[in-house]
């Protein structure tokens, strides 16, 4: 099976969509064939683009998001991707809960993948500001690489 990474948050509109956009370009770095999207655990957010703060932190590291949408993680899930990451501990509990028997992916917390980080969450930007978006950025994009060159010694 190609690998396929979901990374979920609460509402699919700050964390995950910049986790998304940090692997597609960590991913690219190393050539790696994979599947990638995001997803929330709530349904507020549906077909929404992302905050427009996630917009513009990605936008000034050269990735465009504005046509992300988002959406809710489903059962179905669970087996089409090889790897769900969670954000933090509460949506990794989420998943857990949600999780169905016959289930596949592989889960874990996106800081997991970090030497030094393994049980640390991602920092939840959406009532910061600018300061704390730059620092989500950071988060995920140094996960979204530890991951992509995980993914590419074992695909």
């Amino acid at each position: 099976m190609k690998p396929a990474v979901l990374f979920v948050c609460l509402g699919n509109i700050c964390r995950s969509p910049l986790a998304e956009a940090a692997f597609r370009h960590a991913a690219k770095e190393v050539g790696l064939d994979v599947g990638i999207d995001s997803a929330g655990i709530g349904d507020w957010h549906i077909g929404q683009p992302p905050d427009l703060r996630a917009q513009a932190v990605a936008r000034r590291h050269g990735i465009e998001i504005s046509g992300y949408r988002g959406r809710q993680v489903s059962a179905a899930d669970f087996r089409l991707f090889t790897h769900i990451v969670a954000l933090d501990h509460d949506n990794l509990a989420a998943l857990k809960r949600l999780r169905p028997k016959d289930a596949t992916a592989e889960l874990s917390l996106l800081l997991d993948h970090v030497a030094g980080r393994a049980g640390a969450a991602v920092a939840d930007p959406y009532y910061g500001g600018e300061q704390e978006f730059a620092l989500t950025w950071a988060e995920v994009a140094m996960g979204a690489a530890a991951l992509a060159e995980r993914i590419a010694k074992t695909a």
